[in-house]
């Protein structure tokens, strides 16, 4: 059981002291192939040169720390290889890591690095940030490079960061996006419009959200996006049509994890008609939750439905499917999330607050949620 596929150091400079972070498998690093913690990538050759979030972040000064295991292929929301081995779960060693950016979250977690580099497509940074106890961003689409991440083609993947606090995240983001103004996300948020979507979600963690934004002072007011369901049914056709894609040639490898071969094989179905329908669902849910965040600066809700299923019962069958049922919109949308570690009451468990902000926005983002944070210490 390891957080890492591979471990070695890696800088520019001989400056030992520099942050440390850890890079998901789906990421090139010059030098050592990209498996996607799969058997069927494992003789890959090296990757000839570096992502470009990976090379600036060794030109910002931060020290790589090998290279994190994951969900295979990323098409998986559980975090469970029996490949590369399942990372562990920093909160509950018997509960999963969540997928497909399992290493990196539990990485962060168990301490093992300052931060992590994950990638989103259907609430894989979110969901195991949520899972594991720490935070995980997914910018907005296209703002933060996707040169050297697999795969190629994408329509909703996005690199993203995890730390176990808010103020080295937010130094994550300005090293892997020069655009990122960290004046604008360091701000004073105290005063920013909040509006909190009403979900299906267990009843402790929707009152987490509630007891939660209320610690931060905020004034709140309830909504809801009736347009969510659609949006993640429209999430998963899209997701299954760009993964088959890029992976479903594997399943003749005959190199694939058995739940990957199902998933691939159903993919491999979704018609073109319901690729269509879901591009319609994309537009109209875009459209609502900008007409939504005209009248609030950010919006927020659970991350996660319920807590993380045990290993033991993903093993067993239990669907985890709707585990990105409240984070798989944003990514067909584009909008910027962050899942921000929240107490429940009579838990030693957190569940993810998700907070969602206009696209482009992401500093604003990380301010609510640096805002947040601090009253959580209090």
């Amino acid at each position: 059981m390891s957080a890492f596929i591979r471990e070695f150091v890696l800088r520019v400079s001989d400056n030992a002291n520099g942050p440390t972070i850890t890079i998901k498998d789906s990421i090139d690093i010059a030098g050592y192939p990209t498996t996607a913690a799969s058997r069927a990538l494992a003789d890959a050759p090296p990757a000839t040169k570096h992502a470009e979030v990976v090379q600036r972040l060794l030109n910002a000064g931060w020290q790589i720390h090998g290279k994190a295991n994951m969900h295979e292929l990323a098409f998986g929301m559980t975090g469970i290889n029996d490949f590369t081995g399942t990372p562990i779960n920093p909160q509950d060693e018997t509960r999963i890591p969540g997928g497909s950016s399992s290493g990196s979250a539990s990485a962060v977690g168990l301490g093992l690095v300052d931060a992590a580099l994950g990638t989103d497509t259907g609430g894989s940074v979110r969901g195991p940030a949520a899972c594991c106890g720490v935070i995980g961003l997914k910018p907005t689409f296209g703002r933060v490079s996707r040169a050297g991440v697999a795969p190629a083609q994408t329509t909703l993947d996005c690199v993203g960061p995890f730390a176990r606090d808010m103020s080295r995240l937010i130094a994550t983001m300005a090293a892997i996006d020069p655009t990122f103004d960290t004046n604008a996300a360091t701000r004073d948020a105290s005063a920013m419009r909040v509006a909190i979507v009403q979900v299906d979600a267990d009843e402790p963690i929707r009152a987490a959200v509630d007891a939660t934004v209320a610690r931060a002072a905020y004034e709140t007011k309830h909504i809801t996006l009736d347009t969510m369901r659609d949006a993640f049914e429209a999430g998963l056709a899209v997701i299954n049509v760009e993964t088959s894609r890029a992976f479903g040639h594997l399943v003749e490898t005959g190199k694939l994890g058995a739940d990957l071969v199902a998933r691939l094989r159903a993919a491999a179905n979704t018609t073109s008609a319901r690729l269509d329908a879901a591009e319609k669902v994309r537009t109209r849910f875009t459209t609502a939750v900008d007409k939504a965040l005209e009248h609030a600066d950010v919006l927020v809700m659970p991350t996660l439905p319920a807590l993380p299923i045990t290993i033991e019962a993903a093993r067993a069958g239990t669907s985890v499917i709707a585990m990105s049922s409240l984070i798989r919109p944003f990514n067909l949308s584009g909008h910027p999330a962050l899942s921000l570690p929240m107490p429940i009451d009579g838990s030693a468990l957190k569940a993810g607050l998700q907070i969602i902000g206009r696209k482009g926005a992401d500093e604003t983002v990380c301010a609510v949620a640096a805002h947040i944070e601090a009253a959580l210490r209090r």
